[in-house]
């Protein structure tokens, strides 16, 4: 009865367009600005769709994966349009899309167009809702989005079936780390040594490094000491429909000089800012 109820859901969230779009900033630890907003998606409020999380499975078991991606996109591109965002725009999309039959290539480039959005301003982030060692799939995913010139990041780095070569072979702009390896990170070693490596291999194939699920001043801390420049959590930023643009909201009022400890030039990355 649960899973009937859902369809019915998903089918009138469809028809309407019923969905929100929120919008989590991305900050530069260094320029201390804004480098862009995460469009996140939630169903109608008070029904069982309005975790993403059932959203996407709803979808995927209707096989209406592809059509509520494209409405998820249009609903972010219309709003970071209306509310003249400032930055870069990171859209999630699943590469699972590419093999759907209905897809239309180009269809995202109609709505950048259709809302007055360049494509440089977009950053398509290749998510993986489910387990997937389909290498082929993500790289055809990044060369399409790629040559319509947009950058690429790739998110959850580090999820457990996340493979690291994979991840270097296929040399995104962006790459996200798994807030997993971020809770906790001021009491674990590991974690920290983790992250390390995640910086070294971004630095050889010059990608940035963005850590995501930022809760604590003090993971924000060592993440900084670390060489970590974007950074995005509810200590940044909770996702709003309406985001603040202006900075000091979403940094603590605190210096982010690097402690003497620090084994610097290790782990830093250089910041093109342009969201």
């Amino acid at each position: 009865m649960i899973v009937t109820e859902q369809l019915s859901t998903l089918d009138s969230i469809l028809a309407q367009s019923n969905i929100t779009s929120l919008f989590q900033p991305i900050v530069s630890l260094a320029e201390r600005v804004i480098l862009g907003y995460e469009a996140l998606t939630r169903g109608p409020l008070h029904t069982s769709l309005h975790s993403p999380i059932n959203l996407l499975a709803a979808a995927r078991h209707a096989g209406r994966l592809n059509e509520l991606d494209l409405t998820c996109r249009e609903t972010a591109c219309r709003r970071y349009s209306q509310q003249r965002l400032q930055g870069k725009l990171f859209l999630n999309v699943s590469p699972e899309t590419l093999l759907d039959a209905t897809h239309k290539p180009g269809r995202t480039l109609e709505l950048l167009h259709k809302y007055g959005i360049s494509a440089e301003s977009v950053v398509i982030e290749l998510t993986e809702q489910t387990p997937t060692d389909d290498f082929e799939l993500l790289r055809a995913a990044l060369h399409h989005y790629r040559d319509m010139g947009f950058s690429i990041a790739l998110d959850d780095l580090g999820a457990g079936y996340s493979s690291l070569r994979m991840r270097s072979e296929l040399r995104p702009d962006y790459v996200k780390i798994d807030r997993y390896f971020i809770d906790g990170i001021h009491r674990d070693a590991v974690k920290r040594e983790f992250v390390e490596s995640i910086m070294k291999i971004a630095r050889a194939s010059r990608a940035q490094v963005i850590a995501e699920g930022i809760e604590l001043s003090e993971e924000l801390r060592v993440l900084a000491d670390l060489g970590v420049d974007l950074v995005q959590g509810y200590l940044l930023g909770r996702p709003e429909e309406e985001p603040k643009a202006n900075t000091s909201v979403h940094l603590p009022d605190q210096s982010w000089s690097r402690s003497p400890n620090v084994r610097r030039g290790r782990c830093s990355i250089s910041v093109s800012v342009s969201p």
